[in-house]
C-alpha cells in the first residue's frame, strides 16, 4: 500500500463465460472483432473492490455505498489485475477515486467509490453521455430515451454466485457471499447485483436489436438501503437514459433499480452497453471506421 492509497492484492480474474459461443467472451468471436481474445466481463473486475471499499468506508459501504467505473482495457482470462481506492478523508458522505490496472500499469477501469450522500456526483453521473438522434442508429433504432426496460420480480442468482466461488472464479469470495453476514443472510457480490439489474431486464430490447455482439462499457452500482440479499426477491425496473454513437459502436445508457417487497429502494445501477457495429448484419464492413 502506498501513502494515501488502499490497494488490493494482485488477482487473476477468470473468464467463466468463455464457452458462450458468439459472445465477446468467446476467443473466436472476440479475435474476429479485433480483440486479443475472449474478454473478462467488467462486472467480474468489480468484485475485486469490496475488501478495500470496506477498509475505506466500513460495513456501511454495503448499505449505502457506490462503485462507479468506466472500463478502459479489456482483459483476458487469468490476466493479473489489481484494484485501488484513494484513501478517503472520512468514512461517510464521501467519494474517492477508484481504479484497477494490470501489472504493467495499463488502466483496466477508473472512476469513483463512495459512501452515503457525497456532495459531488459519481464518475458516471458526472459524465457527458453525448446523446445523438436515434434516427442515426441502426442496432438501437427501436429505442428512445425514457423508454421503459421491463418491470419484473426477480431474485439474485445465488446458485450462480456460489458456483463461481466454488470454481475459483471470484477473486474476493467474502464469507458474507455464502453464509451469514453482518446484515443477516448471505448477500450479493457486485457482479450478482449487476446480473440482477441487467440480465432479464433487457430481454425485449435485445430482441429488437437483432444479432450483434455487445460488451459492458461502464457500470455504476449504488446501495440506497442495502445490501442486496441472495434469498430475497426484488421488483426490478429501468429505463433508457441516452443513446450515442462512436465510429465502431452504438451506445446504450440505461438506469435500473431494485425495490424490496415493502417498496423500499434497495439498489440502483447505471450501465453503458456498447454494441459492436462490425458484429451486426445492419452494417457492412466499409461502414465501420477502423
Amino acid at each position: 500500500m502506498t501513502a494515501g492509497v488502499l490497494a488490493g492484492p494482485v488477482r487473476r480474474p477468470r473468464n467463466l463465460s468463455a464457452g458462450i459461443a458468439g459472445s465477446i467472451h468467446d476467443d473466436r468471436t472476440a479475435t474476429t472483432l479485433g480483440f486479443r481474445g475472449g474478454t473478462v466481463a467488467g462486472s467480474v473486475h468489480m468484485d475485486q473492490f469490496p475488501p478495500i471499499a470496506l477498509r475505506a468506508f466500513g460495513n456501511e459501504w454495503f448499505r449505502r455505498g457506490s462503485l462507479s467505473l468506466y472500463f478502459r482495457h479489456a482483459t483476458l482470462d487469468g490476466e493479473p489485475v489489481r484494484a485501488f481506492i484513494e484513501e478517503p478523508s472520512r468514512q461517510h458522505d464521501v467519494q474517492a477515486r477508484a481504479w484497477a490496472t494490470t501489472t504493467e500499469d495499463v488502466i483496466v477501469a477508473e472512476g469513483t467509490a463512495g459512501s452515503g450522500s457525497p456532495a459531488e456526483p459519481s464518475a458516471l453521473r458526472a459524465r457527458d453521455l453525448r446523446p445523438v438522434d436515434p434516427a442515426q442508429l441502426r442496432i438501437l433504432k427501436g429505442l428512445r430515451p425514457g423508454a421503459v426496460l421491463g418491470d419484473k420480480v426477480l431474485q439474485p442468482d445465488g446458485e450462480r454466485q456460489r458456483q463461481r466461488i466454488s470454481q475459483g472464479g471470484m477473486t474476493e469470495p467474502l464469507d458474507s457471499y455464502t453464509g451469514p453476514s453482518p446484515w443477516g443472510g448471505p448477500i450479493a457480490a457486485p457482479s450478482a447485483v449487476v446480473d440482477l439489474l441487467y440480465r432479464k431486464l433487457l430481454d425485449d430490447a435485445k430482441l429488437a436489436m437483432g444479432d450483434h455482439v455487445g460488451l459492458f462499457g461502464a457500470i455504476e452500482i449504488r446501495f440506497l438501503s442495502g445490501p442486496v440479499f441472495l434469498d430475497s426477491r426484488y421488483r426490478v425496473s429501468g429505463e433508457v437514459v441516452a443513446l450515442s454513437n462512436t465510429p465502431k459502436t452504438e451506445v446504450l445508457w440505461f438506469d435500473s433499480r431494485a425495490l424490496d417487497t415493502d417498496g423500499q429502494l434497495v439498489a440502483e445501477m447505471r450501465m453503458m452497453l456498447r454494441q459492436l457495429k462490425q458484429s451486426s448484419p445492419l452494417y457492412r464492413a466499409d461502414d465501420v471506421s477502423r
